[in-house]
């Protein structure tokens, strides 16, 4: 088996050990500080595999060019957007649904494809993205809803939002990688990650110090959830690069698929979040329409 694939599972267990550790911190210290919590205390971490891998291989780290930094900031910034959607949307949905619909990015690229770049959809691909919607649907839309159907699609349409940004980041952090002129997938990998995280610390950080600090100071008040959700959130995001590193976005966002199930899993042993049926048939039925789109997209 490929050491893309074994990177990429590894990352998805351990991002959904962050997303459910950071879930816990959202009511504590709010959105924004729980989202800095897994760039400002991951931060550390990433420097320390950067130093390792540096010293293990006996290379030198590479310089970043204006390439890379624009194409990590890119990634850097949507990411950060990406995150505090996602513990918005956690605070009134379930953990595993709300995992799900992060996982309909692919639709939502192409769809921005085809609008703002032209990029063809066959008919194919138009019938994954209707099954998808429909499994989006499925999970939203509650038998008796009525008129009020706004209120019940708003955190749907927020994680989709969500997983559309995440799609963005996956983007700009494989160009940031590529871009690098110099080093091994390893090294490469580590360089960007810790690139990344430097300027969503900067960037979250200055925000928080001027619009919110009592979001900031909370996370070193709450040290030890902090710590565990940055140290997961970077060995997540180091286990995600080196896959970038070694395959296309594409080929990651697939395989990143098995989060959800790992998310359901949590979502009930953690938070005693059990899915309904109608819950299950929505969210199978928009993987489906996911891995379908993407095989649309290989053909």
């Amino acid at each position: 088996m490929s050491l893309w694939i074994w990177a990429a599972i590894a990352g998805a267990a351990a991002q959904t050990g962050r997303n459910a550790a950071q879930r816990g911190l959202t009511a504590q210290i709010g959105t924004l500080g729980a989202t800095n919590v897994r760039f400002l205390f991951g931060l550390p971490f990433a420097v320390a595999f950067l130093l390792a891998a540096a010293v293990w291989l006996n290379t030198p780290i590479p310089r970043p060019t204006l390439p890379v930094i624009l194409y990590t900031a890119i990634g850097a910034l949507a990411q950060i957007g990406g995150t505090a959607l996602m513990l918005l949307v956690m605070r009134s949905q379930g953990f595993g649904i709300t995992t799900a619909w992060l996982k309909s990015e692919p639709v939502l690229v192409a769809f921005v494809g085809w609008a703002l770049l032209g990029d063809p959809l066959t008919l194919p691909m138009l019938a994954a993205i209707a099954i998808a919607i429909t499994g989006v649907l499925i999970t939203t839309l509650k038998p008796g809803v009525g008129t009020d159907i706004l209120r019940e699609t708003r955190p749907a349409l927020l994680g989709l939002l969500a997983g559309f940004l995440f799609g963005l980041a996956a983007i700009g952090f494989r160009g940031g990688i590529t871009a690098l002129p110099e080093g091994g997938f390893l090294i490469r990998a580590l360089t960007t990650l810790t690139l990344a995280l430097a300027i969503q610390s900067l960037a979250l950080g200055l925000w928080l110090v001027f619009r919110d600090r009592p979001g900031l100071t909370g996370s070193f008040q709450h040290w030890r959830p902090s710590l565990a959700a940055g140290f997961l959130g970077a060995l997540a995001s180091a286990f995600w690069f080196i896959a970038f590193a070694l395959t296309s976005a594409a080929n990651v966002r697939t395989l990143a698929l098995v989060e959800v199930p790992m998310a359901l899993i949590v979502a009930r042993i953690a938070f005693g979040q059990a899915t309904t049926r109608r819950e299950n048939l929505g969210i199978a039925i928009l993987l489906a329409g996911v891995a379908l789109l993407l095989l649309a997209e290989a053909a």
